[in-house]
């Protein structure tokens, strides 16, 4: 029976519902009258059975009574009960937490101040008993390997020479030792951690290393004790030498020699007597007496360690390396004769012993010579002609696998040059320098005089005047010197790519700039001799007044600053050609052209040329130089000035004929004949002597060729601008049925005038008839033409009138001695035309 449904038996009767339950009753029971009898009868029913239910009842709640006594005690009881079973749950956990606590480690981070556990202590006393094993094993190693060591430095101090392999017997059970512990300790890991093994090995290693020292100590100081007695370090006598000293250098050599030969053979000796890197034992006690007399002269603070003279300490190695060579050569390559080192060359493994003398003081002073380039610059050049004496005596440097791979040569130099920024800091230097010497240069007072060919008395100079006859301004042959100075400082270089960043870095940027300068010089005449400029003074930022202006761009001193920057562009090209074709330009640019990196820092460079626009079809070497864009481009330098040389004379003699121009249209033209019977109008004679005084300036200027070449070009232009305007269409003059011709006089003056043109030009240029008639030839035919007598040309009238053929040319020679000089038939009629007695 469920708590709700004793609750609800429990709780009071309810009285209305019972008196409810009763009228309801008796409604259905006695619906009518007649149903009263009846009543009686369920009365006593009713008594009857209330008395039954009041004796449950009475039952009922007897034993209600009884069963909750009994329930509360034993609720009592079971109370009591888990009072207990809490207790003892309590005290449970307590213990359990208490067992746990126990059972934590001492490494743990919550228990840092708690005692280990039994089982730690039981594990911590297993790893040191562990490794005291081992330890005592390293210890008992240790102790074999010194215990044989020492047996083997005290068999060889006693051995007597010569020696032999059995002396080494010692050593030999030290290195089978050593070597069975290092196969040991790579296959068996379980004595200790990797690392651990490996400090233990390389401790065996270096006590039997640190033995073979001390041995190899022990006969050097024989041999250096022997060596004193025969006065080495100095140059050695050998022949007047006692006998006993020759013995005993000669037993010591071959002991020591013999030492190495032994531990050649020796099993794990190998790498450290590798022949590369430490040469001959008995060469490196020679050797190390010379270490030791130059680290008290240039590494202590004697006077002779100085960092400005670093030529002191490389010409000692230098006179050390010549005056020991015939030792080297006579006496002790005739002591390697038998052995197994009969094919070394003593000298140069001797050499190769001294070189790191030099490496390593040049490590400890190039870093001070930072800040100073010029020391700096001076070190390195010191050693690159250091390195190319060597080599010129023969010697060969050891060079590493890498720098084989690349082609280079090594030498002391290389200690500065392989080290990035040392090398940086020297091209810096030198960059810097060159630049100040071509800033020098060109603000110069004297940069751009011409210079006098006489002055010079090198042989340079002679064969540049015998050969090309190129004059030139100072500044273009201090420019040309200060080239080759660059040249000669980065020659040595022994590497390629030193040697192209040296060229682009350096050398390159002293053309460029001089280019930059002459053509600026060409811009500002330009812009001095411009027409705005001559008309409105001031203008374009031009300081002074009109005359100066044309004082700067106008006669002889126009065209000697044109001059000047013609002799400066045609000078250094010329130059740069020669430099193209000697042989150390020529193998760079082929090492360029066939190394890929070297390719390609030198497309990147504007004023080095494209290699592919220059290579032939059959070959991959390129055909041009390596100047060859520069040479472009100084070629157009020159010729731009010449072109403005010849558009200066040509322009300043053609203004001065306008005047001319005008007098012979004038009515009295022809009317002053002079009395020889030449008729020379003044208004001439100014552009005549303008002409003569720029070719006679010219002349003395520019050399022999440059000045022909000019000439003819300045004679062709005035030439025709005269026979254009005076001859060919002259003012005044009608053509056609009513053609007014030339009258007799005025024909004379032309043939005058022209003959006097051209023996102007002669005189000027003393020169032949024939060389200052060649530009003038088509005026000079056209004058005389019309100058001649009827007879004279008579055949020529009519070979070109009225002839077939080519016939008449020859006619026309007849007349003028120039054939046609250049006219065509159709002009050679409008000549004859213009005579007034045709």
């Amino acid at each position: 029976m469920s708590s709700q449904k004793i609750q609800s038996l429990l709780e009071p009767s309810d009285v209305s519902a019972a008196h409810r339950s009763a009228l309801e009753y008796f409604n259905s029971s006695f619906a009518h009258i007649d149903d009263l009898d009846r009543i009686d009868k369920v009365l006593s029913q009713t008594k009857a059975r209330s008395s039954e239910l009041q004796r449950q009842l009475s039952t009922s709640q007897q034993s209600i009574d009884s069963l909750v006594t009994k329930t509360r005690v034993a609720a009592l009881a079971n109370l009591d009960t888990a009072r207990g079973l809490a207790e003892d749950r309590e005290s449970i956990e307590n213990e359990m937490a208490y067992l746990s606590h126990e059972l934590v480690s001492s490494l743990s981070p919550s228990k840092s101040e708690a005692n280990p556990t039994l089982l730690e202590d039981i594990e911590t006393m297993h790893r040191i008993l562990k490794e005291l094993e081992s330890v005592r094993a390293y210890v008992a190693v240790i102790e074999r390997t010194l215990t044989l060591s020492e047996g083997a430095l005290a068999q060889l101090r006693g051995t007597p020479s010569p020696l032999s392999k059995s002396s080494t017997s010692e050593y030999n059970r030290l290195s089978a030792f050593v070597s069975n512990v290092v196969q040991t300790c790579d296959s068996v890991q379980d004595i200790g951690s990797v690392q651990q093994s490996l400090h233990l090995v390389t401790f065996v290693r270096r006590i039997r290393d640190r033995t073979w020292l001390d041995i190899k100590g022990i006969f050097s100081a024989k041999l250096t004790s022997a060596l004193e007695n025969l006065q080495w370090p100095m140059p050695v006598d050998y022949p007047s030498a006692s006998v006993h000293d020759r013995k005993s250098f000669e037993s010591a050599f071959k002991d020591l020699l013999s030492l190495q030969e032994i531990g050649d053979n020796i099993e794990g000796s190998t790498d450290q007597l590798e022949m590369g890197s430490r040469g001959l034992y008995p060469l490196e006690a020679l050797a190390h007496a010379i270490s030791l007399r130059f680290k008290y002269h240039f590494e202590t603070e004697r006077e002779t360690n100085r960092l400005d003279k670093p030529e002191w300490y490389l010409s000692h190695v230098m006179n050390v390396a010549h005056d020991h060579r015939p030792f080297m050569d006579n006496v002790i390559q005739r002591l390697l004769l038998g052995t197994k080192y009969q094919r070394v060359n003593a000298w140069q493994n001797y050499i190769t012993l001294l070189v790191p003398i030099l490496e390593r003081k040049l490590r400890r002073t190039v870093p001070t010579l930072l800040s100073h380039p010029a020391l700096l610059a001076h070190t390195v050049y010191q050693a690159l002609i250091f390195d190319s004496n060597m080599r010129e005596l023969g010697y060969e440097f050891v060079v590493s696998t890498e720098a084989k791979k690349t082609e280079e040569k090594g030498g002391v130099s290389s200690v500065i040059l392989c080290q990035k920024e040392w090398f940086d800091a020297w091209l810096e230097g030198e960059k810097k320098f060159a630049e100040d010497q071509y800033h020098e240069i060109i603000s110069s007072s004297d940069a751009w005089v011409i210079a006098d060919d006489d002055s010079n008395d090198s042989d340079e100079y002679k064969l540049s005047r015998s050969m090309a006859e190129l004059k030139s301004t100072n500044s273009a042959r201090r420019i040309k010197a200060l080239v080759e100075q660059v040249t000669d400082r980065y020659t040595p270089l022994p590497s390629f790519a030193h040697r192209t960043r040296f060229l682009i870095h350096v050398q390159l940027p002293i053309l460029e700039q001089y280019y930059s300068r002459v053509s600026s010089s060409l811009d500002a005449f330009e812009t001095l001799s411009s027409a705005l400029v001559r008309a409105v003074p001031g203008a374009l930022s031009v300081e002074g007044a009109k005359t100066d202006s044309r004082k700067l761009t106008g006669g002889v001193e126009g065209s000697q600053r044109l001059c000047k920057a013609l002799l400066s562009a045609r000078y250094v090209e010329s130059a740069m050609q020669r430099w193209g074709e000697e042989e150390f330009f020529l193998e760079l640019w082929t090492e360029i052209n066939h190394r890929a990196a070297l390719r390609t820092r030198a497309e990147m460079h504007p004023s080095l040329p494209n290699s592919a626009d220059h290579q032939s079809s059959k070959s991959d070497v390129p055909e041009c130089t390596i100047f060859e864009e520069l040479i472009t481009q100084y070629t157009k330098l020159a010729s731009r000035a010449e072109d403005m040389l010849v558009s200066q004379v040509c322009g300043e003699t053609e203004t001065a004929l306008k005047p001319h121009f005008v007098a012979i249209t004038s009515p009295k033209d022809g009317s002053d004949a002079q009395n020889d019977g030449i008729a020379v109008p003044q208004s001439l004679l100014p552009s005549i002597a303008l002409l003569s005084a720029h070719l006679t300036f010219l002349r003395n200027t520019l050399p022999t060729s440059v000045t022909t070449h000019v000439y003819r070009r300045i004679a062709t232009r005035i030439s025709e601008h005269i026979l254009q305007r005076e001859v060919l269409f002259r003012p005044g003059l009608t053509r056609g049925q009513f053609r007014t011709g030339l009258v007799r006089e005025q024909a004379r003056s032309v043939h005058a005038e022209s003959e006097l043109w051209a023996e102007t030009c002669q005189a000027a240029l003393r020169t032949s008839r024939a060389r200052a008639e060649g530009p003038w030839a088509r005026l000079l035919v056209a004058g005389r033409l019309l100058g001649a007598g009827r007879q004279e040309v008579d055949r020529a009238v009519r070979e070109v009138l009225g002839g077939q053929g080519d016939s008449w040319e020859d006619a026309l020679d007849a007349a003028t001695s120039l054939g046609s000089g250049g006219l065509g038939r159709e002009e050679v009629k409008t000549v004859l035309r213009l005579r007034d007695d045709l």
